[in-house]
């Protein structure tokens, strides 16, 4: 058994072993093909192994040497530092996405984090709007201009359908339906649903596509339904910069998250009565009990309106 003593920090090599590197771009690569995991999650997993990687050659072993001790003494000396719960939860989960793949290719006769318990998280409530906020938010835009015009269709279609930011700037022209008031989802892991866009964020689409991205457009091919003023698809970034923008001019003060209208969505129909399994539909979620957290901002939005207006709340 190799005994992992807290030593002390040196520099870090710019490159780990051939051996270890090649270890780790196998394991990225078989998530790649057997999962479509996107670039951005596979750098994480890599980021992570890599540093586990170098803590293990500075104790003189190596990824697939180091046995049950590896893994609980690199955690162990994570939350000493003071890494957060959540932290360590995602590098447990990536170390054991890593040494069960080791072991189904053969490479391991056992999994050295099978006995390791995932710390407890508080699921955090996600990040919501008053109705009356998102009013305001809402009309924040100056809808005299192409580029305000575009913003506060952008925004009432967030609102209205809960779609990802990713979803939402993705958009293209066929996949609107305005004649039923649909819109055709591709989400998560290329799943489709159908979504309905509601009269109000349909009127802002029909009044956009005549008067703003006709202006906006500098390429007639161009498919994507959201553009810029070079006539260029719309970035997660851009429009995140754009919410924050509108939410000063505003006046709402309150921290926002990119999926702060997906969110207000998701809690608002809840709380007037819409099905918990209808909502999970139009959100595109695979598990119910994703969806499940927003029954606890509804209810926490009720308790607050009972404390508030009741006499004896």
């Amino acid at each position: 058994m190799l005994a992992f003593e807290v030593m002390p920090e040196r520099a870090e090599c710019n490159s780990l072993a051939a051996d270890e590197e090649r270890l780790i771009g196998g394991f990225l690569d078989t998530l790649w093909m057997e999962r479509g995991l996107s670039a951005h999650t596979l750098s994480a997993y890599r980021s992570d192994l890599v540093a586990y990687a170098r803590w293990l050659e500075r104790h003189g072993t190596g990824l697939l040497r180091a046995g049950r001790d590896g893994p609980t003494a690199y955690l162990a000396e994570r939350v000493r530092s003071g890494v957060r719960p959540r932290t360590t939860a995602r590098l447990l989960s990536t170390l054991r996405c890593f040494y069960r793949l080791q072991l189904r290719d053969g490479r391991l006769a056992e999994d050295p984090t099978a006995q390791l318990d995932s710390p407890k998280l508080d699921r955090p409530l996600p990040a919501t709007l008053s109705e009356q906020e998102v009013e305001e938010l809402l009309a924040a835009p100056d809808c005299q201009n192409p580029i305000g015009l575009r913003d506060r269709t952008m925004l009432e279609v967030a609102y209205a359908t809960g779609l990802r930011v990713s979803e939402l700037v993705s958009l293209r022209l066929g996949q609107l339906n305005l004649r039923q008031g649909m819109a055709r989802i591709i989400g998560k892991a290329d799943k489709e649903r159908l979504v309905p866009l509601g009269d109000e964020a349909q009127a802002w689409l029909e009044d956009y596509l005549q008067d703003a991205r006709s202006v906006l457009l500098t390429h007639p091919s161009a498919s994507v339904l959201f553009i810029t003023r070079r006539g260029e698809a719309m970035t997660r970034q851009a429009f995140w910069y754009r919410i924050k923008y509108y939410a000063q001019v505003a006046g709402i003060s309150k921290p926002l998250s990119p999926h702060t209208l997906r969110h207000s969505f998701a809690t608002h129909l809840l709380n007037h009565g819409a099905d918990l399994r209808v909502v999970q539909l139009l959100l595109g979620h695979s598990d119910l009990t994703t969806t499940q957290i927003y029954t606890h901002v509804a209810r926490q939005r009720l308790q607050e309106l009972h404390a508030r207006h009741h006499p004896r709340g």
